[in-house]
């Protein structure tokens, strides 16, 4: 097998078993769905790990072709293409690895659902298809191409209740915010088209960099700007859209509106990591503008720590980690801006794993609870719920940087980056990722107590519950006398196989990855501008000695802190946080209304956009094109046709004056000229 052949089998089985589950999902029935799209994507997985081993122990090497080509227009060329090296294969690996689990967990997660079974697989397979043509494309055509698919399924899949009135509005926000950034993502490849030599290939962009370093372009008159900043803060702009940075993250919590496998893996490996990775594919551009890292920088320290305030009061299971995520994908950025595009995509790959353990973990004690999602209606369901416990709570130190789990060696080598960068904003970057740590791990160990220690507080729920629906029994959870129980195998197994990378894989990993040679000729980093990687690199002395080192930094206790705190507060205390929330109400009403984003986004641009389309409506259509133009033209040959129509009498004396008036005009006419001379 060849390699072009390898790699179009990766691709497009996800797709046949997408469209196998999606147009045959009635002859194939629920067993058959299930299993066409497993088979598709596991294959895919499977190939995927050998072509990264094929990587690592160097039997393969970079390929960059086209596979047609798919338009010719005045000299271009637009094509399909794979560019695969070690960064899009280990993506590869992450998409088909976490996307199969979520395959495996879905088959117990919607065993209850009436309608829609098949539908859903075949939006997931064909979500997996989207994001590997996107992590394996050789342009920035098909990179559009995978960026709009993976938006458009997601449109499908957070609204797959299209009967239920907040998934309607979550799937329509989510779309029309990752519109702006599309927006500003086609400017960025049409300033490619236009100044970058005229092609689209990564390969012909990155060597034409030279001729445009020092060009200008004018956006306002007198206004030069430099070509590069804009054009990577243009596409940039398309990243703050898909991975949901500050201020476009406002699509990202009500996705949750989705069911939960989605939310794995929207969260996880596909959708939010998209800006990301075409982040670090970039770095050739992106080091030559200092004005773009910093603005990159400054964005995901702002949304890595003021997203995870919002962490701290949600009540809605799903929701904690929602926002979890919105604040690891700040630190990524950071990582970006401070030129170390490696650290940004070890932690991509270390939060897939964790992170989709953490949302499938949430979705089970989801499960446990007859589908209620309230923090406050559950406790101590590590009794009831061994395994999905023992998954979480490993999860939950990966997340908060535990020594040896994967989440520290990601977690830690970012702010270690942060600390050494000296770009403008920098200071603020470091005390934001720094606050951070406290903040996750408050947020983290809030859920985690809430959820699994403590008092049973699901029978009291339901004892009100019950009296307040008068017996009719329409309590949505536990009834008073039921237990949560154990989720099927199905999806404990999944929780179990995410659970061993979630705890090893950074350990593994981060001297290859960071500081060996597995991103060498793919990601490109100035080390004269920008010697942050080099400094890391002098000052790390293996997995273990990192461990130690985190001794000396605060890290480590701003993390045992925020543990302490989310202890004191809900395992011993529990009635401090009303009292908390009552004196400082100001600022919880700050946080609960998530700083009135949402408030100002719909009053300004949703009804603005209303208003202004009514006038234009109003106005436009009815008054000047409908009245005026349409209407007007009508009534003025109504008008002109009743005047000619008083001519019209069908009297043969009326016609005779008329042609003799006539002849009388015509004979002045020509012979005025000699009476008035």
């Amino acid at each position: 097998m060849n390699d072009m052949t390898l790699y179009l089998i990766i691709a497009l089985t996800p797709l046949l078993g997408s469209l196998i589950a999606g147009l045959f999902g009635k002859q194939v029935g629920r067993a058959g769905a299930h299993s066409v799209t497993i088979l598709g994507v596991a294959v895919s997985a499977v190939l995927s790990a050998y072509v990264l081993w094929g990587f690592i122990n160097g039997s393969r090497a970079k390929f960059d072709e086209n596979v047609y080509t798919w338009l010719t227009m005045g000299g271009l060329d637009f094509s399909v293409g794979f560019l695969i090296d070690t960064l899009s294969a280990m993506m590869m690996v992450v998409v088909t690895s976490v996307s199969l689990m979520v395959h495996i967990y879905t088959i117990g997660y919607m065993k209850d659902e009436a309608v829609g079974y098949q539908r859903f697989f075949s939006y997931i397979s064909l979500f997996t298809f989207s994001m590997l043509m996107l992590v394996m494309s050789n342009n920035f055509v098909q990179l559009f191409f995978g960026w709009e698919a993976v938006g458009l399924v997601s449109y499908l899949l957070i609204g797959f209740y299209f009967k239920r009135e907040s998934a309607i509005f979550a799937n329509l926000k989510a779309f029309l915010v990752n519109r702006v950034g599309d927006f500003g993502f086609l400017l960025g490849i049409g300033l490619v088209l236009g100044y970058f030599g005229g092609s689209l290939r990564y390969a012909d962009v990155f060597a034409y960099l030279p001729h445009v370093q020092a060009a200008t372009i004018t956006l306002l008159p007198g206004v030069e700007w430099s070509l590069l900043t804009v054009t990577c803060l243009l596409l940039f702009v398309g990243a703050m859209g898909k991975s949901a940075q500050f201020p476009l993250h406002v699509w990202l919590p009500d996705s949750m509106e989705g069911p939960t496998p989605i939310s794995a893996l929207i969260h996880a490996a596909t959708m939010v990591t998209a800006g990301l990775f075409m982040v670090s594919r970039m770095s050739p551009m992106y080091e030559l503008s200092t004005t773009a890292l910093s603005v990159i920088m400054v964005v995901g320290a702002i949304t890595a720590l003021f997203m995870g305030f919002l962490g701290t009061i949600q009540n809605d299971i799903k929701r904690v980690v929602a926002y979890s995520t919105l604040s690891q994908l700040g630190y990524m950025t950071v990582a970006l801006g401070v030129s170390a595009y490696s650290v940004a995509m070890f932690h991509v790959m270390t939060h897939a794993f964790f992170k989709a353990l953490l949302f499938l973990a949430a979705g089970s004690v989801i499960i446990g609870m007859h589908h209620d999602q309230d923090m406050r209606n559950m406790g101590n369901l590590r009794k009831y719920m061994p395994i999905t416990w023992m998954t979480m709570l490993l999860g939950n130190l990966a997340l908060i940087g535990t020594p040896l789990f994967s989440g520290f060696y990601s977690k830690d080598s970012i702010i270690e980056a942060v600390h050494f960068s000296n770009l403008p904003g920098s200071g603020f970057a470091y005390f934001a990722v720094l606050a951070s740590v406290f903040v996750t791990a408050f947020y983290a160990f809030r859920q985690y107590f809430m959820v699994f220690h403590g008092p049973e507080r699901w029978r009291q729920a339901a004892h009100d519950d019950h009296h307040a629906h008068d017996d009719h029994g329409h309590h949505h959870g536990l009834g008073p006398n039921d237990n949560p129980h154990e989720s099927p195998w199905v999806v404990t197994l999944p929780l179990v196989l995410l659970a061993i990378p979630s705890v090893i894989i950074g350990y593994i990993t981060i001297e290859p990855m960071l500081y060996g040679d597995f991103f060498k000729d793919v990601i490109y980093v100035d080390h004269a501008a920008h010697p942050v990687m080099a400094q890391m690199k002098e000052a790390f002395h293996g997995p273990l000695g990192m461990v130690g080192h985190s001794l000396q930094t605060p890290v480590l206790y701003l993390a045992i802190a925020g543990v302490f705190t989310a202890w004191l507060l809900y395992a011993k205390a529990p009635h401090l946080p009303a009292k908390i929330a009552a004196a400082f109400s100001p600022v919880y009403k700050l946080l609960d209304n998530k700083y009135f984003f949402d408030t100002v986004y719909f009053a300004v641009f949703a009804k603005g956009s209303r208003a202004l389309g009514n006038l234009f409506w109003k106005v436009g259509d009815q008054a000047v094109i409908d009245t005026g133009v349409v209407n007007g033209s009508a009534k003025a040959v109504g008008c002109l046709a009743a005047l000619v129509r008083r001519w019209q009498t069908g009297f043969i004396y009326t016609y005779a004056t008329a042609m003799v008036f006539g002849l009388l005009v015509m004979l002045l006419w020509w012979f005025w000229p000699l009476i008035s001379g």
